[in-house]
């Protein structure tokens, strides 16, 4: 069973940066793709990016690319989204999730963390 947790949220200014990080525990997430999605209030939970198992692979949404970039540290057993730039939009909760059965975008992971607030302010 894979435990994910998400930490490294807050405030932040706009123009500003964060990192968050997504650690495993319980078991590895070095074998398994990883996505980041987020949510704000109101909204449906919209596909941030996502990493392959190795981390030569990586992709974003529109509205991160750019400024979002998503690593990998398998030893460990750690993904973090860097986050540059942001903007209020980016205002929200922010999750990570492992062993995707579609597509990245699609949202279908078998393990997700709690979330983690990232709120930005202009």
């Amino acid at each position: 069973q894979v435990r994910l947790e998400e930490s490294g949220g807050g405030s932040a200014q706009a123009g500003g940066s964060l990192r968050l990080s997504c650690v495993g525990s319980g078991s590895y997430v070095v074998g398994y793709d990883v996505g980041w999605f987020r949510q704000a209030p109101g909204k449906e939970r919209e596909y941030v990016g996502g990493i392959t198992w190795t981390g030569d692979g990586t992709d974003y949404a529109d509205s991160v690319k750019g400024r979002f970039t998503i690593s990998r540290d398998n030893g460990q057993n750690a993904v973090f989204l860097h986050m540059n730039n942001l903007r209020s939009e980016d205002t929200a909760v922010y999750y990570c999730a492992a062993d995707p059965r579609d597509t990245w975008k699609a949202g279908n992971y078998k393990y997700w963390g709690q979330g983690t607030q990232v709120t930005v302010s202009s």
